[in-house]
């Protein structure tokens, strides 16, 4: 189909050496893992043993539940385990990264996204974004001047596609009201190192379908 590497999601019941082994026959780089905060805080060294032994660069940190968001007593907790699951990351040469969806746009009391605010509470080398472009755009603010914001700080950018309309549909790259050539450039820009096809959900088409779409769009554009 054309991609060349692949951010994981879940394991689905295999072992991290048959995912290892599964992906080096079709010849995909492990490139990163959307890990829930959860099985981190759990668990942390197994679980980072896990992506260790697949490969990963980087983990993901990719939602926050409600009741672990900005202005509760766990997000203060979260705060506080965040340098820990990056120092255990940095052991095998992993870097932590956070993504983010939409509500990570609400104002915290300094009127400051409360994106802004989480990033704001570390270094860099303790942790680095995965900047969602959908979720920007989504929430009011443009995208490519938001990602300008961290050039050299976000490695992985995800490049997505939506309608634009109600009710909200996801779509592939080039069917909705994303700038998709503008977001190429702006992720080169600021020092990308991975820009990630990602759909959430599918309308129309099978998530295949619509992976094969997104691929073709994005050779139209000589990429």
């Amino acid at each position: 189909m054309g991609y060349d590497g692949v951010e994981l999601a879940g394991l689905y019941g295999y072992t991290p050496e048959k995912i290892k082994e599964m992906l080096e026959g079709i010849g995909l780089i492990p490139i990163s893992a959307h890990v829930p905060y959860e099985e981190l805080k759990n668990d942390l060294k197994g679980t980072v043993e896990k992506y260790r032994i697949i490969g990963c660069r980087y983990l993901v940190i990719p939602y926050l539940v409600e009741e672990k968001r900005y202005g509760t007593e766990a997000f203060d907790q979260f705060l506080k385990d965040v340098p820990v699951i990056a120092e255990e990351c940095n052991k095998f040469g992993i870097t932590l990264l956070y993504h983010n969806h939409d509500f990570e746009f609400a104002r915290t009391k300094d009127g400051s996204y409360v994106l802004d605010f989480i990033y704001g509470q570390f270094p860099e080398q303790v942790l680095k974004a995965e900047i969602d472009t959908c979720w920007v755009k989504y929430s009011g603010v443009e995208p490519t001047a938001y990602m300008k914001q961290y050039a050299n700080r976000c490695p992985v950018v995800h490049l997505k596609d939506y309608n634009g309309a109600d009710p909200f549909e996801f779509r592939a790259l080039g069917q909705g009201v994303q700038d998709i050539s503008s977001l190429l450039e702006t992720s080169i820009e600021i020092g990308a190192e991975w820009i990630i096809v990602e759909q959430d959900e599918h309308s129309g088409h099978s998530a295949m379908e619509d992976m094969r779409l997104s691929r073709e769009y994005l050779r139209s554009l000589n990429w």
